[in-house]
């Protein structure tokens, strides 16, 4: 006969035991996540630098830092502002700029035939557009751009931020996993905040109005979201590890330029796959992170896997859209 306890007890062993798997699993994903982003970032700038090199004589990236270092008269704000904020809104709006074309237009082709949500914003309502770019714009000026005054201070009095010597690129590599971690953390948890009924209603609500979202939707959200869940968890992993600006303005544009492909709409060749964040606007309450490994370690990613979504969240080599080689399964006739 069994002892009292006895089935509870194997019952807590195979829930640690799951739970431990789990935690595995997402360890092995993340690992495949970094060491995959990190490789072909490494490949990038590597060839980049090479060239650079190979036609310039000396380091061509310190030269090139002290020459700017020198334009701005070694003036520190200057500096920070051109770095962590005209370079990385050139980036962001350069990029969402060829996006918008292909919305307004339906040209090119080329990136039009990637469309995820089939039939929606072909072409995009132009009213809509125009509301989002002018909160985007709203965001960037009247949030963002204030919140680097404290955050100079602190690199001021924390970091290395205006040495004249660059960092290494072994060192930003480090620096960029731990700015990676920090923000999946801080987005994650923070986007669930703001999905709580009390502060969806009055809050995040806004930035869900698109359902099937566009590149510069992702930062078309009400001032306090834009703080939480936008600006804080990128801001934070510069501040806590003192980095460059060099290192801050890089990542800044990293940032912006993931978020905007993975609101884009458009799953596009060779680039990041922007299913698992579109199958949030579709859905609501699936797929709250960036990388995704918290919402499989909290199980809120279990809906999206049993999709064709999931199938098809993942970096297209090839250059036949993923809603042909994997379309969605037939509805059935009522």
């Amino acid at each position: 006969p069994k002892m009292p306890g006895q089935d509870s007890a194997a019952c807590a062993f195979s829930c640690c035991f799951s739970q431990e798997e789990k935690l595995w699993d997402a360890l092995k994903i993340s690992a495949y996540v970094f060491s995959t982003g990190l490789l072909m970032f490494t490949a990038l700038v590597n060839s980049v630098s090479w060239f650079m090199q190979d036609i310039t004589s000396g380091n061509f990236w310190q030269t090139t830092w002290l020459n700017f270092y020198n334009f701005f008269e070694e003036d520190e704000w200057k500096i920070f502002l051109f770095g962590a904020a005209l370079v990385p809104a050139l980036a962001f709006w350069g990029f969402n700029g060829i996006l918008m074309v292909a919305d307004i237009t339906g040209k090119p082709t080329f990136i039009t035939r990637y469309r995820i949500q089939l039939g929606k914003n072909d072409p995009v309502d132009t009213k809509r557009l125009c509301q989002a770019i002018y909160t985007a714009l709203g965001n960037q000026f009247f949030v963002s751009l204030p919140m680097l005054v404290p955050m100079f201070h602190v690199m001021r009095w924390w970091g290395n931020t205006f040495s004249k010597e660059l960092p290494t690129f072994q060192w930003f590599l480090v620096e960029l996993s731990i700015f990676t971690i920090i923000e999946e953390i801080l987005f994650y948890y923070t986007h669930r905040l703001v999905h709580h009924p009390v502060l969806y209603k009055h809050i995040h609500k806004k930035h869900h109005e698109w359902t099937a979202p566009i590149g510069v939707v992702s930062i078309y959200a009400h001032p306090v979201e834009h703080i939480l869940s936008n600006t804080l968890p990128v801001m934070t992993g510069p501040m806590v590890m003192g980095s460059h600006i060099v290192s801050i303005s890089a990542w800044f544009c990293l940032a912006l330029i993931t978020t905007s492909i993975s609101h884009c709409g458009y799953h596009l060749p060779f680039l990041p796959s922007p299913e698992f964040h579109d199958f949030h606007h579709l859905k609501f309450n699936q797929c709250y992170g960036v990388l995704g490994v918290l919402d499989y370690l909290h199980g809120t990613d279990r809906v999206f896997r049993q999709t064709k979504a999931f199938e098809r969240h993942k970096v297209l080599l090839g250059l036949t859209p993923l809603s042909e080689s994997i379309p969605e399964a037939p509805k059935r006739a009522e």
